[in-house]
């Protein structure tokens, strides 16, 4: 479509209108405007300022907290017998479970407390039987989540559908790396075929009710040392992640059994009741092992494609889900699962960074050829081209649902529900390749805006493990607690050149944006610090995607795109900054100011959204507000030849003829 532009320079306010009334469409193109005149009466506002600081996510003090990146290593599972929160830290990361439960190894006298984290003797308990009730077991804390907890197995179970029967049957005898591989959609059969996986469990057989059937395939597929295209991706899964990562010794400490042996009304899923363990002892429930280990798998692949990052880690939370849709496990047995692999994932990648970078390479060359691809851009597209028809995890408002529900599973806060969220040492890689335009202190930031509130049972543990939503991470800042200044390479390509933030941003900073790259801000923001373009492109997406403080066009171009006007305090635009306004019905695409917009020239591009054409004669009304003082310099129309009129409040055009 042509574009057709005018040429208005910045001058006194009556002098601008005397001219929009003349006309003022000319054919030149924008980039011919005629020098800019300064208008020496016209005040430019400064910049917001923000708090005028950053904000911060510091690591806990270590004489006080044991890292778990630093410790993983205690966590093996040949020392499961011996395991205890002082020495294991896949113990110490789910120590709250103290609050609601004490196994019989912790019972030594009277006066032991599950509030006496890690002081407790190293004692050996070997008489554990994991039947309920039995005096070796241990004893309830609290008797009433305790309860919850096995009457959500009970109401999930015996209202189950077929469908998800099957799910929880494959997901529990496949290889967890293979099962949660379907959450790459339109690249699993890519993944697959590259990484050579395999399963011999496809279906549920006739005979599934009598017979066991374990998986005979290779769960993640074949390695480096036979599998050149994409072998370093399948060791990174296979053994790097899979290290220090054993559930064993903390289900060998908790003693909590599984929950169709706390209840009768549990009802297994039939085909597999023959995969029932016939020692109890041997088999806690707390955490859960499969959910820990899909969990691994699925944030780790997350890390590795991040252009499926919040698909992945919904596919992992769901096989936890189906856990309990089995009658296998209970939600705290998974919640456990979810918080020791959270911990994994991050002492692993972080101490294999250099393997970790290869596979990462390895999986994006590997799978962007296979998608016919030769660019980032083009990647995440295609990434997220399937239906939901044929990609399960293909709408984000179903995942975000799931995601809040699989996080709690409806228990209520038990606990101080104020405290600051805490972000464990290490954890800002999980989302290292999601963000690999923000700092490390950025992400840190971000994974604390995000976390869980505190209170809920289990998931206070001292470091933080237990709160981080990984999820809603992937969406960006939660909140500008401090200034926050992003600069974006689009020559980088991927999320360096264009990303979106979905969240719902509050908080009293200021957001600055530097670079070239385009930043999308989609949520109900709220922040009040204020918007500062000095480069690149940011979009509002939604009506209050730039918050509710100022909005600056120092350099760079802002856009505005959301369904309705666009709502701001203040509205600056220097001579060096561009706007755009991606019109449609109503008040789409409009600046709607409560209070002053000043324009020191620059440009203005007018286009207009998708499904909407303007007739010819109409006026479209740009920007509403309290004071209206200067003008853009130029003005360009997709389509149409155009004729503006600025009053004192506000900016109409009127389209006169197509271009």
């Amino acid at each position: 479509m042509q574009k057709t532009s005018f040429t208005l320079a910045v001058m006194p306010l009556a002098l601008a209108l005397a001219l929009a009334g003349c006309g003022g469409d000319s054919d030149s193109d924008a980039s011919t405007s005629t020098p800019v005149v300064t208008n020496p009466t016209l005040t430019i506002p400064a910049a917001p300022t923000g708090t005028g600081a950053e904000d911060i996510a510091s690591v806990q003090d270590v004489s006080t907290v044991l890292p778990f990146v630093d410790y993983a290593y205690t966590n093996q599972r040949g020392d499961a017998r011996y395991a205890t929160i002082d020495t294991n830290a896949g113990v110490r990361v789910l120590a709250r479970y103290l609050d609601l439960w004490t196994p019989s190894s912790l019972i030594v006298d009277a006066g032991v407390t599950a509030a006496a984290y890690g002081t407790f003797p190293a004692v050996v308990a070997s008489s554990w039987t994991g039947i309920p009730g039995d005096s070796t077991d241990g004893k309830a804390v609290n008797s009433a989540v305790l309860a919850q907890n096995i009457q959500y197995v009970v109401t999930a179970t015996t209202g189950r559908t077929a469908d998800q029967a099957t799910a929880a049957y494959l997901d529990d005898r496949r290889g967890k790396g293979y099962s949660v591989t379907d959450g790459m959609g339109p690249l699993t059969t890519a993944w697959r075929t590259a990484a050579q996986q395999t399963t011999s469990i496809t279906s549920v057989a006739a005979d599934a009710t009598s017979v066991v059937y374990n998986d005979s395939g290779n769960n993640v597929g074949v390695g480096a040392a036979s599998n050149t295209r994409f072998g370093n991706v399948v060791d990174l899964l296979g053994t790097t992640v899979g290290t220090n990562a054993s559930t064993e010794p903390a289900k060998r400490f908790f003693k909590y059994a599984r929950p169709f042996r706390w209840s009768s009304s549990v009802v297994v899923v039939p085909a597999l009741v023959p995969a029932e363990s016939s020692t109890p002892n041997t088999d806690g429930g707390f955490p859960s092992g499969h959910s820990a280990e899909a969990g691994r798998d699925a944030f780790t692949m997350a890390w590795l494609v991040p252009e499926r990052f919040q698909e992945m880690v919904s596919r992992g939370l769901e096989l936890g889900e189906n856990r309990i849709l089995a009658g296998m496990h209970s939600p705290l047995d998974v919640i456990g699962g979810r918080i020791q692999a959270l911990a994994t994932v991050a002492a692993n990648l972080r101490a294999n960074t250099g393997v970790a970078d290869v596979a990462y390479a390895q999986a994006h060359s590997t799978l962007m050829a296979a998608a016919g691809v030769s660019t980032e851009a083009d990647f995440i597209s295609y990434a997220h081209s399937a239906s939901s028809s044929t990609d399960r995890f293909a709408d984000y408002a179903t995942n975000k649902a799931n995601n809040a529900r699989r996080l709690t599973y409806g228990f209520s806060q038990i606990g101080d529900a104020t405290k600051p969220a805490t972000v464990p040492k290490g954890a800002e890689i999980l989302i290292q390749t999601r963000f690999p335009y923000l700092t490390y202190s950025q992400r840190r930031v971000v994974l604390k805006t995000t976390a869980l509130t505190s209170g809920y049972p289990v998931m206070d543990d001292a470091e933080g493990w237990g709160r981080i939503d990984l999820f809603k991470a992937g969406d960006g800042f939660g909140a500008f607690n401090g200034d926050v200044a992003v600069t974006m390479d689009a020559t980088l390509g991927g999320y360096n050149a264009a990303d979106t933030w979905r969240n719902d941003i509050a908080g009293a900073g200021k957001l600055t944006l530097k670079g070239t790259g385009t930043l999308h801000l989609a949520g109900a923001n709220s922040y009040t610090g204020g918007t500062d373009i000095e480069g690149g492109t940011l979009q509002a997406d939604s009506v209050s995607g730039f918050g509710n403080g100022d909005v600056y066009v120092g350099k760079g171009t802002a856009v505005i795109a959301a369904a309705s006007a666009l709502s701001v305090a203040n509205y600056t635009q220097l001579a060096t900054g561009a706007s755009q306004l991606v019109m449609g019905s109503g008040t789409q695409g409009q600046i709607k100011a409560s209070g002053n917009v000043t324009l020191a020239g620059g440009t203005l591009n007018i286009t207009f959204a998708s499904g909407y054409t303007p007739s010819v004669g109409s006026t479209l009304t740009l920007i509403n507000a309290k004071a209206l003082n200067g003008t853009f310099s130029s003005i360009t129309v997709n389509g149409f030849k155009a004729t503006p009129t600025y009053s004192a409040t506000g900016l109409t055009l009127h389209l006169d003829s197509a271009a």
